[in-house]
């Protein structure tokens, strides 16, 4: 039975509920409930106008609902008095397609049928800048090599220290804070779950980052590629498949320790990166961190070829331990739930085809890549990956042609918007489009 919204809100004190949805450029949308309302707002909805938001549809359609999931609640670490609320759109009496929490709900409902669901974790990368997004916020931190700087994680160890307060609170079960690659970027990492879990809290994660940072006068970002001469905002996600409480992943006699299932999976992931690339790199500015010349600290970490490993960083997959791999492709700017429901379809392409990965790279792919002609490459742009998308008849089959060229559409939209005003050159300065644009992703 579900949750009552309005009991719990009296025992948590909660006066007003955000009733939220993602779009599909990965907006966050939300109306503010007064606790009163909550009731009728869990049995029908709160209602939206989807051509005012990046969803495909025109004014004269019908107002589309959000229904909150009453098991996704998050009540506000910072302002208890409101309490967080993931929601599936519905139009018509019928769930919209095109919703990205929908979108992935569908895909763990295939799963489900053969028995399987996917856990996964996230890795979050952003900057903390200033408010016109010029430069990072922190004038000395300037090392050529910043990674794990304890002084310039120190500097601002009370935001880190309220955000990670906060997820200690929501039972997240967060494990490390660190300064990254790049000045002025942090991660922070908690631990994995089933993904769709997963995916509401790193909605929530990104909300709540920017939230606490403006609290304490900064700026957050998680745009890929924020400033050229520094290391982008990638997103990496550590993936196994589950049945029941047993690891289908796990093979302790393998080499890395992952079973013929996990090869499989990999192999989906390998076969569809380039179209998943629209999904997993949606941005214009996402393409100057796919390959990319390296940054100021020698490394971009961000892949380049279509490859995977063992424990090593310069592929687009890793396997850093027994039991999961790392994929290493999305950025900053990508919808969560997309991004999830992306390694799901194309994971379960490689399930239904038997899809061999080949055998995994030992090489510094960032300076061996052309000993290995015959790889496949990462779209160069958005252009590109959108094509590969479109080309694509597995994710088609996956989220339906009428999804796919919705994201399509509008996507191309954006691009003509840009070239209006701007020249996408990897050689040139991110242009103001893309900041005005992205900063806020």
């Amino acid at each position: 039975m579900s949750m009552n919204l309005s009991k719990i809100a009296k025992s948590k004190k909660i006066k007003y509920f955000l009733i939220s949805f993602v779009d599909l450029f990965g907006v966050l949308r939300s109306k503010l409930v007064p606790v009163q309302a909550i009731s009728e707002m869990q049995k029908n909805g709160a209602g939206f106008a989807g051509f005012a938001t990046w969803l495909d549809m025109s004014p004269a359609d019908t107002d589309m609902f959000a229904i909150p999931d009453p098991d996704s609640l998050i009540q506000l670490p910072w302002k208890k008095e409101v309490g967080w609320l993931a929601s599936d759109l519905w139009m018509n009496g019928k769930p919209v397609k095109a919703s990205p929490r929908i979108m992935l709900k569908n895909q763990i409902d295939k799963l489900n049928k053969i028995n399987l669901k996917m856990k996964s974790g996230v890795e979050c990368e952003y900057f903390l800048i200033s408010s016109d997004g010029s430069n990072i916020a922190d004038s000395r931190d300037i090392q050529p090599k910043p990674c794990y700087d304890q002084s310039a994680l120190m500097r601002r160890y009370e935001l880190i220290k309220e955000i990670c307060d906060s997820m200690i609170e929501l039972g997240w079960k967060p494990y490390q804070n660190d300064h990254e690659d790049a000045n002025g970027q942090f991660e922070m990492n908690w631990e994995y779950n089933d993904c769709l879990i997963t995916a509401d809290r790193h909605v929530f994660f990104k909300f709540m980052v920017k939230s606490l940072a403006e609290k304490h006068g900064l700026r957050a970002t998680f745009m890929p590629k924020p400033f050229e001469n520094l290391t982008g905002n990638g997103c990496h996600a550590h993936i196994s498949l589950w049945d029941r409480k047993i690891n289908k992943f796990l093979d302790k006699s393998n080499r890395y320790g992952l079973s013929k299932l996990a090869y499989n999976f990999v192999g989906g992931l390998l076969k569809n990166a380039q179209s998943l690339s629209a999904f997993f790199n949606p941005t214009i500015n996402s393409y100057r961190r796919i390959n990319a010349p390296p940054t100021i600290s020698g490394a971009t970490w961000s892949p380049s070829s279509i490859s995977y490993t063992g424990n090593n960083r310069t592929h687009m997959i890793r396997i850093p331990d027994e039991g999961r791999f790392e994929l290493r492709l999305m950025d900053g700017s990508a919808n969560p739930y997309l991004l999830q429901a992306g390694v799901i379809a194309a994971g379960l392409y490689g399930l239904n085809h038997k899809s061999n990965p080949g055998v995994p790279l030992a090489c510094n792919m960032y300076t061996d890549h052309k000993k290995y002609p015959n790889l496949e490459k990462l779209p160069n742009n958005i252009e590109e990956s959108l094509q590969k998308l479109n080309e694509s008849k597995n994710l088609r089959e996956s989220f339906g042609d009428d999804v796919v060229n919705s994201y399509l559409k509008l996507k191309r939209q954006e691009i003509e918007d840009f070239d209006k005003n701007e020249n996408f050159d990897k050689k040139k300065s991110i242009t103001d489009w893309e900041k005005n644009n992205t900063l806020d992703c």
